[in-house]
């Protein structure tokens, strides 16, 4: 189904990179406005979060006024739904491309099945809210739960599949280095990056690895669009 659009998917996922690490900033903003974000920002448990949020929030406020803090957070959530799917189809086409064997197929299969399940996650946890009301009793807060399961379940074996990745293309001697560097060091980056701002963010590796790797598609299948076209016309 995916087979022709290799330079779509490829531009989808760089583009998609660069969305994710902006606005993702803007939903943990507005994460910490909610009732349960508020500590995420304490300066005593987290500094380096209250370093550039307590600013940022203050200089950004009109983007995050104009509704109840839950119902801020919910819309900004929805930029992930696109984020994570664009990396997923992304892994795919690579995937296919590369033709792996052996370990590293089934390592590869492993990514794609969890990269799955955490799109659905988040589509779930945010495209299904509406009214801003997840913690009542409602359908929405029924989704959203589910889906909150689906995110945690689904991020927390992507911080060892997604490094096992990563090892296994550096053995391989993966080019271009950059990706396979991003995916090995998941792991520690996670941790790091969840000490700055949300846990979505903690995806970032994973983000620009398929990014970067979907930006080199989308410019080899451009250098190719040419010799094609001219191999139609003699025929």
């Amino acid at each position: 189904m995916l087979t022709g659009h290799d330079r779509e998917i490829g531009r989808f996922a760089w583009v998609m990179a660069w969305v994710g690490l902006v606005v993702g900033q803007m939903h943990a903003l507005a994460r910490f406005r909610t009732a349960d974000g508020l500590e995420d920002i304490d300066p005593d448990n987290y500094p380096l979060t209250a370093a550039w949020a307590v600013p940022a929030d203050d200089l950004l406020s009109p983007l995050l006024d104009w509704g109840s803090p839950d119902l801020v957070y919910v819309m900004y959530g929805k930029i992930w739904f696109p984020v994570f799917l664009a990396f997923t189809l992304c892994a795919v086409v690579v995937y296919r491309r590369r033709q792996a064997r052996g370990f590293e197929k089934w390592v590869w299969l492993a990514n794609i099945a969890l990269f799955t399940t955490v799109t659905i996650g988040v589509f779930l946890s945010y495209w299904t809210q509406w009214t801003g009301n997840f913690e009542g009793n409602g359908i929405e807060a029924a989704l959203f739960t589910v889906g909150t399961w689906f995110d945690f379940l689904g991020l927390g074996l992507m911080l060892i599949s997604v490094t096992v990745l990563g090892v296994t293309l550096l053995v391989k001697r993966f080019r271009p280095l950059l990706p396979a560097v991003l995916l090995a060091v998941m792991f520690p980056a996670a941790l790091g990056i969840t000490q700055v701002t949300s846990l979505g963010s903690a995806a970032l590796p994973v983000m620009f690895a398929f990014g970067i790797l979907g930006r080199r598609i989308a410019r080899a299948e451009e250098a190719l669009a040419p010799g094609i076209r001219e191999s139609e016309r003699v025929r």
